[in-house]
């Protein structure tokens, strides 16, 4: 893509990224290492109490779905600066236990159970997607939705018990689309409906912003939270009041839908017996794919026609629809909620307190050689694009190109990979998207913190 926007769906829905034993291992010079889990044996366990971490959810919640096809190769194996770990597996030892993928496979192998409770998988939609989209002449099928990794729970261990705590996240990939298809066609049309419709209008009208704050209000947001949410909730009010909604907003209708599909799943098949936490999406706006849109179109970041703006709106957006249809769950507390989107904004603008040097301007891993490499070894192994026998070098060069790019993810990127050693501790983002290690590991405790504050465990030293 023209924008080197995040390649995760489509390097994970790719077949010819189903290489063979040999392209790993000609590719090692891109990595190395271990995955690195850890344990935590201590009888009582950091939270105070123990608990049986279950997850849900997208790349930022997988703990290594892919990692045997990628580790001996490369070193990687989980979206971040490896061998470090994701929130979730930070959690779920805080809470005494060691979270593991439940399942391992993809890239032209099939999904095998593993008896590990973290479903979550890179590249994973809402409630589409993987097996359903699969054409049946693909041996593996990855990046299973949200849906489907509940149902492989439910039929692996029945039901939920009082001593487990469900982590639930998704919607992030419905979002990402927008800059990875077609160019941002959708994210273009989305600005285009923006633009015409009354929103920059109503944005600065008083009265609208009063009344739209009351609701929010009296749905359950404090004053603060629903001020800054007014300018989602208007974008809401605005879709739902547009005779060609269907139309005008139709790249940004399945996001939104995806989140009530979420909530549905959350408040029917999940609330109940466990503790559940349910985590927004983070502001899309402010990664560095964000940024790296605006480059491409050059427009000023944070200038209000500026990709990064819509994609924060349409971000907020996504988050008010879950919330709106978790707030039964949430004001019955049988959800704790965790707002990732704020957590996210404040940690950008409060970098350089928390150690961070490098905020969302560039990666950890350095992106640009592993698309080298990767570009370099099938310009001389063409063998791996699948192509057709006499297939004239343009053709070849044009899909090396393209078969290179699905190599610029975190998922590819170890120890050798990072722009400086101390990168992990030092960046936010080990790609365009994904947090490095010290984020996942702040973003575990800020969970952690919120969990002890609804009365689970307690909060982090």
């Amino acid at each position: 893509m023209k924008h080197q926007a995040p390649r995760h769906r489509t390097l994970l829905r790719t077949t010819q990224i189903a290489l063979a034993s040999a392209a790993f291992a000609l590719l090692a010079a891109c990595g190395g290492g271990s995955s690195g889990d850890n344990n935590n044996a201590n009888t009582t366990p950091p939270s105070g109490t123990k608990l049986q971490v279950v997850t849900f959810g997208t790349s930022l919640s997988d703990a290594g779905t892919y990692s045997a096809q990628i580790t001996p190769g490369f070193g990687g194996g989980r979206f971040t600066t490896n061998p470090g770990e994701v929130w979730a597996q930070k959690v779920s030892e805080y809470f005494g236990n060691t979270l593991s993928p439940a399942f391992e496979g993809g890239f032209g192998l099939p999904l095998t159970a593993t008896g590990g409770l973290d479903y979550a998988q890179g590249g994973a939609l809402v409630a589409t997607g993987g097996v359903s989209n699969t054409s049946v002449a693909i041996p593996a099928a990855s990046q299973q939705p949200l849906t489907w990794q509940l149902q492989q729970y439910l039929a692996q261990h029945g039901s939920f018990n009082a001593n487990q705590l469900v982590l639930v996240e998704g919607g992030a990939n419905e979002i990402l689309g927008l800059v990875e298809d077609n160019n941002a066609a959708g994210l273009t049309a989305f600005g285009t409906a923006l633009a015409a419709s009354s929103f920059s209008t109503q944005l600065t009208n008083t009265t609208v912003q009063q009344a739209i704050v009351t609701q929010l209000v009296q749905g359950g947001f404090t004053t603060a939270q629903a001020q800054a949410l007014f300018p989602a909730a208007l974008l809401l009010q605005i879709i739902k009041a547009d005779t060609n909604a269907s139309t005008d907003f139709a790249s940004i209708l399945p996001i939104l839908t995806a989140a009530g599909q979420l909530a549905n799943l959350v408040n029917t098949q999940i609330v109940g017996t466990p503790k559940v936490a349910v985590v927004t999406v983070p502001d899309i706006g402010k990664t560095p794919a964000a940024l790296a849109v605006d480059a491409a179109v050059k427009a000023t970041p944070g200038s209000a026609s500026a990709p990064d703006q819509a994609l924060s709106l349409i971000t907020a957006a996504y988050n008010l629809t879950l919330i709106q249809g978790l707030s039964t769950s949430i004001a019955a507390k049988k959800v704790v909620l965790v707002d990732t989107y704020s957590w996210l904004d404040q940690s950008i603008a409060n970098a350089a307190s928390l150690g961070f040097s490098v905020t969302n301007t560039a990666t950890a891993c350095n992106l640009t050689q592993m698309q080298q490499n990767a570009t370099s070894y099938a310009l001389a192994n063409p063998s791996v694009l699948g192509l057709p026998s006499g297939t004239s070098q343009t053709v070849i060069n044009a899909a090396a190109a393209v078969y290179g790019a699905q190599f610029a993810s975190s998922l590819f990127c170890s120890p050798q990979t990072l722009v400086a050693a101390n990168a992990p501790t030092t960046y936010m983002f080990a790609d365009q998207v994904h947090p490095t290690t010290e984020l996942h590991a702040q973003f575990a405790s800020y969970v952690e913190t919120q969990l002890a504050a609804a009365g689970i465990g307690k909060a982090p030293q």
